[in-house]
């Protein structure tokens, strides 16, 4: 398993934009925060629908590399979101994520994002990369 530390420091030199932090790595799992703020936000005061889909797109990447090592080139295939409340305005979006399958050429995963602080979901997508062949 790739320490937290190594995905960091790979995230950072390779994504510098990225707006998400990863928090935690576990096996076929990870933790990452997209730290809200004005721009993250749309007309009605809720958290952006990209918000959300980033987080989720980052939070599998982050659980891949965790599992399989720094493979730069696995990429996404599939991301399928399903908004079910509104997040709040002021809180940070938390990714909770896992991988289902673990394949050769192909992984799949699911996220549960929450606003910090409350246990409701707000939003679950689930994913799907392919990682390149050696």
């Amino acid at each position: 398993m790739t320490t937290l530390i190594a995905i960091c420091d790979f995230l950072a030199k390779e994504f510098p934009q990225s707006p998400c932090l990863v928090e935690a790595i576990g096996p076929q799992s990870a933790t990452v925060r997209y730290q809200v703020d004005t721009q993250s936000l749309r007309p009605g005061g809720t958290v952006s629908g990209p918000v959300l889909m980033t987080t989720a797109d980052v939070g599998l990447y982050a659980a891949i590399l965790g599992e399989i090592g720094i493979v730069a080139l696995a990429v996404t295939t599939n991301l399928n979101i399903n908004f079910l409340r509104k997040p709040s305005a002021d809180k940070d979006i938390i990714g909770e994520c896992k991988l289902i399958k673990v394949g050769r050429q192909l992984i799949i995963g699911e996220v549960a994002l929450y606003s910090e602080g409350d246990d409701r979901m707000v939003a679950h997508a689930v994913g799907t990369y392919a990682i390149p062949s050696e």
